[in-house]
């Protein structure tokens, strides 16, 4: 039997430890990616290094449900993705799918917003890659139980 369909089941060899295992390897680059971006991201709604006007990409529906101005809301949006990038790292299989939730947010966001399709599409491949971190993190999980 081929070490990635071991790493599937509890109880699993060893090998799902080391990081030579693809199943190990794919999971943790996106668990660092979605602990990365997520933090840069949050962080530039500060710093706005990426963009200098990220209040355009936010919807007027969505601006009338954030408290204060859209500035305002949008730091919001900054401390929410910052500490989404975290719970990711410290807990993947449950930040992971917060991450996916909060990018389809995103993508609704962009949706009503208008002329924002193509960042809609890249922002619904990212959700689908958290998704597939949550499925890895619990495959992981599984395979490190004694």
């Amino acid at each position: 039997m081929s070490t990635a369909a071991t790493t599937l089941r509890p109880g699993a060899d060893a090998s799902a430890r080391r990081l030579d295992d693809p199943l190990r390897q794919a999971f943790l680059l996106l668990r660092v990616a979605f602990t990365v971006a997520p933090v840069l991201f949050g962080l530039d709604k500060f710093a706005e290094v990426l963009t200098g006007d990220w209040e355009r990409y936010l919807s007027a529906t969505f601006d009338d449900i954030l408290p204060g101005s859209a500035s305002t809301g949008m730091a919001i949006v900054g401390v929410v993705e910052i500490l989404a990038g975290i719970l990711v790292w410290l807990a993947p299989r449950i930040g992971a799918l917060v991450v996916a939730g909060w990018l389809g947010g995103i993508i609704v966001n962009l949706l009503i917003a208008g002329g924002f399709g193509d960042i809609a599409l890249r922002d619904f491949g990212l959700m689908l890659a958290a998704l597939t971190l949550a499925r890895l993190a619990w495959a992981v999980h599984a395979s490190e139980r004694p």
